[in-house]
């Protein structure tokens, strides 16, 4: 494998000590909500870190934020002592986008270390720059002999449970980061705009749970300024901002970067809002989305940007991500006999049966934001996700999951696995159609894991109309346990270079591993 797991090099240590330079009026509550000034003396500050994101081979996205209105420069290199740098002219970051902007790198090398620094220069006056914020990641292979690894989970600073210093933040991120991945795939509820996060929480045994806290998250998300502020709000992590100036992200949204459970063209039945339009909220969210992670889709300002994209990695991978909230139906019971627009949308899933057939990779992950035969309700009656508790024929949402699949069997498209998160806790589904009601389909694997930073829940049942088995499941025994009470999730993939072999690890933080599966290249069925 191409990547090693001891501590990294002093040379990588040393880039990534330059990306954490931060001042420490960035993790003060108080001024953690500040709007950047419009006129201010000094030099332009990036006190938020550095991210890439949806890396290819020969691309690649660079964000910042500044404190104040400046140009983003961008330098890259093949060492970190950047000799000899190429230098990328960014965007002049303003108000319009919340001071935040992206530079788009081309012409990379492939499978490469690629060294970078941000340096944000006064618009008036180019001498006058501030600090570089360095980060580095790695470009795609060109071949297949370097192998990948990536990482997953989702779910960040929910119901309640935010920044604690007094278990030094987010720590499963340092776990994550130690295990040097290509790059994080994050499956969704990256916030929770519908989450306020308090002081401090008292948990069932007595013990005080105590959060960092902003004015923004001190209430549900409404207006731009509150969505900003949210999105903002993990920045205020030290784990976070170091694991982004070493791993590049790819990112999807679920409900809570709106509000639980929505989906277009909802009317809130909601105290808490005062703007009761889901679609008017989902937009403010989208447009604070897109300014706060780089997504090669979704410019800041582009009304065309969309979600869901396909990302390749070399030979041996490309990864499908989907949007399984912007385009669904309506929550109801499913039962449904015909469904044209499922949870998908007609336009998005004639896109994935395209890309898939396309696709030459030997595995192709399809990076769902909700599982696909687990029943998660929406209230007494209605569903949330794919399945609805009924274990016979497809009926509703899984009309279109049943075209997917028998498509992807007919025209002998193979090495698809599903990964996903959202439903707070970790396990393992085998999907078979000697199992199942509905039977046109190849059998496959759905990997579950997270959350990273909120609360655990039980787990849930079964839908058998596409005859999944649990080969493994850890989950609380009640719902809404503490990152102090139960451990938080991520999953690890492994694409070995020379055999192919891919294998999946379902790990806690602190990194023990829970449950692994090795996959074999180029075959189905495979249990």
């Amino acid at each position: 494998m191409s990547h090693p797991m001891p501590s990294p090099s002093p040379r990588r240590r040393s880039v990534l000590h330059g990306s954490l330079a931060l001042p420490a009026a960035l993790a003060v509550p108080a001024l953690a909500g500040a709007a950047p000034a419009l006129s201010r003396s000094g030099r332009p500050r990036a006190e938020w870190g550095v991210q890439a994101g949806d890396v290819t081979a020969h691309a690649g996205l660079v964000w910042v934020r500044s404190d104040r209105p400046a140009r983003m420069i961008v330098e890259t290199a093949a060492t970190e002592s950047f000799r000899n740098p190429t230098r990328w002219h960014g965007p002049v970051l303003g108000p319009d986008t919340d001071f935040t902007g992206t530079t788009r790198l081309r012409g990379l090398p492939a499978g490469e270390q690629i060294h970078y620094r941000v340096v944000l220069a006064d618009p008036d006056d180019p001498r006058r720059t501030g600090e570089p914020v360095t980060g580095t990641f790695r470009t795609a292979p060109k071949g297949r002999k370097d192998g990948v690894r990536f990482l997953w989970s989702g779910d960040i600073a929910g119901q309640g449970w935010g920044i604690n210093p007094d278990r030094g933040g987010f720590t499963v991120f340092e776990d994550m980061r130690r295990r040097n991945p290509d790059f994080f795939l994050c499956s969704g509820d990256t916030i929770y705009a519908d989450g306020p996060i308090l002081p401090s929480v008292t948990l069932p045994d007595g013990r005080v749970w105590r959060n960092v806290t902003t004015e923004e998250k001190s209430k549900v998300a409404e207006t731009l300024k509150e969505f900003r502020g949210a999105f903002r709000y993990n920045l205020l992590d030290e784990n976070v901002r170091r694991f982004n100036a070493q791993v590049p992200s790819i990112v999807q949204w679920d409900d809570h970067e709106v509000r639980n459970n929505w989906y277009p063209g909802q009317i809130l039945d909601d105290a808490r809002y005062t703007e009761k339009n889901v679609d008017v909220l989902a937009g403010r969210s989208l447009r604070a989305f897109s300014e706060y992670f780089p997504v090669s889709t979704l410019p800041a300002g582009d009304k065309d940007g969309r979600v869901y994209r396909v990302l390749r990695h070399g030979p041996l991978l490309d990864v499908f991500v989907l949007d399984m909230r912007s385009y669904r139906n309506a929550n109801s019971p499913g039962r449904q006999p015909e469904e044209a627009t499922g949870i998908l949308g007609a336009e998005q899933l004639s896109w994935l049966k395209r890309e898939l057939s396309r696709s030459r990779a030997v595995w192709k992950v399809i990076a769902s934001d909700m599982p696909l035969g687990l029943v998660v309700p929406d209230g007494k009656v209605n569903f949330e996700a794919v399945a609805q508790g009924d274990p016979g024929a497809p009926l509703g949402r899984e009309l279109q999951i049943a075209e997917l699949l028998r498509h992807i069997k007919h025209r002998g498209i193979t090495g698809t696995l599903w990964l996903t998160a959202d439903v707070h806790y970790t396990s393992a589904q085998h999907y078979d159609p000697a199992r199942a009601a509905f039977k046109d389909f190849a059998p496959f694997w759905e990997f579950v894991s997270g959350p990273l930073a909120a609360g655990g829940f039980q787990a849930l049942k079964l839908d058998g109309t596409f005859g999944p088995e649990q080969r493994f499941v850890k989950a609380p025994n009640r719902a809404n346990t503490s990152p102090a009470e139960t451990p938080q999730y991520f999953g690890e993939v492994d694409i070995d270079g020379g055999s192919g072999e891919l294998t999946v690890r379902l790990r806690q933080e602190g990194g023990e591993v829970l449950f692994s599966k090795v996959l074999q290249p180029g075959r189905v069925g495979q249990d």
